[in-house]
């Protein structure tokens, strides 16, 4: 749509009872995303979880939502996100869902309302791709030198 506003995210609940996302402080990069769920999701350890949240999000035009893990979660508990971060589309409006591995050694329990993960929006920039000849990339002191190459 034309006329949108650059930093203005839409959000539409598709259930009840579905947290609106927020930053938690005045300085936070990312709006904590909640479970919405009905009744609490165990999540065994090495196994993951689609966590719905309750949510659809439009996002401001030339914008990614980067879905990432909540640092308290990964630290006492370790949960994280499977596909860390991941990516919604600035034209994707389906349900925002959290793809959760419990790397722990006990079962790990989410409830509704349960903060699961940060949503960070980001300005995204596409390009036009040029294909051309693999001389014709140029030079630089790194040159082929891939991983560990600059160090541990």
């Amino acid at each position: 749509m034309s006329g949108e506003r650059r930093d203005v995210l839409r959000v539409a609940r598709l259930r009840p009872g579905a947290s609106i996302p927020r930053y938690a402080t005045e300085g936070a990069a990312g709006m904590d995303l909640a479970a919405c769920l009905d009744e609490p999701l165990v999540i065994p350890p090495g196994e993951t979880a689609r966590v719905p949240t309750g949510i659809a999000i439009a996002l401001p035009p030339g914008h990614e939502g980067q879905v990432r893990p909540r640092s308290g979660l990964a630290f006492k508990h370790a949960v994280t996100i499977l596909n860390a971060p991941g990516t919604l589309d600035e034209d994707y409006r389906g349900e925002v869902q959290v793809l959760l591995i419990n790397h722990g050694k006990a079962p790990f329990t989410i409830e509704h309302g349960d903060r699961i993960a940060q949503l960070v929006v980001a300005p995204v920039t596409q390009v036009r791709v040029d294909v051309v000849d693999v001389e014709s990339l140029g030079e630089t002191s790194r040159g082929e030198r891939g991983f560990g190459s600059t160090g541990v």
